[in-house]
């Protein structure tokens, strides 16, 4: 599941370092990285299966 984007009203705006969206795309790219490979760990499976 990928993580929910903090709206505008959870960042303060001060310039914390690191900003809750910096947080949330740090977290959106590791759910990327992992569906990637969850990907690609099915479609060898399903491969697999088929063969």
């Amino acid at each position: 599941m990928p993580p929910i984007r903090p709206s505008a009203d959870d960042c303060c705006r001060s310039g914390c370092d690191p900003c809750v969206f910096d947080l949330y795309n740090e977290a959106l790219e590791r759910y990327h990285v992992a569906l990637a490979e969850w990907e690609t760990r099915h479609s060898r499976a399903s491969r697999r299966l088929l063969s």
